[in-house]
């Protein structure tokens, strides 16, 4: 069932995209609203599944992250066990940072950073090529970013 948003809502919900370090009471303001009420319709918004967590976006590239790939995979077998055994180990792959079934003639797309090109190989050789049923891989590199944040970087060891 889908949660009824009324303007005051889509302004506190815009103004925790743009800054999720926002206190109640800088929401409250933002909103024209006194504390508790902003904390009450937040909390409603957390427990309907809107607002499902709060991240620090961090910079791929000051990380080390120099390559960016989307990559769309064709898997041999379009059945339930197949799909879930390649699912399951994409997952546990910490280069994958989005990863989706998509339509069209490949069955998903994930999004995938190295610390360059060569990382990428690897990754690509090692670890993508081999995972469960998988009949096909195409490879496009972003050249630049424009628009959005990919999440859940994997962090370096010390």
């Amino acid at each position: 069932m889908q949660t009824e948003l009324d303007k005051t809502d889509l302004v506190l919900l815009q103004a925790m995209q743009a800054n999720a370090r926002l206190t109640s009471g800088e929401l409250a303001q933002v909103a024209h609203l006194s504390q508790s009420p902003a904390w009450r319709r937040v909390k409603r918004m957390e427990d309907a599944g809107i607002v499902t967590g709060y991240h620090a976006a961090l910079n791929r590239r000051a990380l080390g992250y120099g390559v960016l790939a989307f990559v769309l995979v064709s898997i041999d077998h379009q059945n339930e066990t197949s799909s879930h055994a390649f699912e399951h180990a994409v997952v546990e792959i910490p280069e994958v940072v989005m990863f989706h079934a998509i339509s069209g003639p490949e069955d998903f797309m994930l999004v995938v950073v190295a610390r360059d090109l060569d990382g990428y190989s690897d990754l690509l050789q090692k670890r993508l090529h081999r995972l469960p049923g998988v009949r096909r891989v195409h490879t496009h590199f972003s050249l630049q970013d424009f628009k959005g944040q990919i999440g859940n970087l994997p962090l370096p060891t010390p």
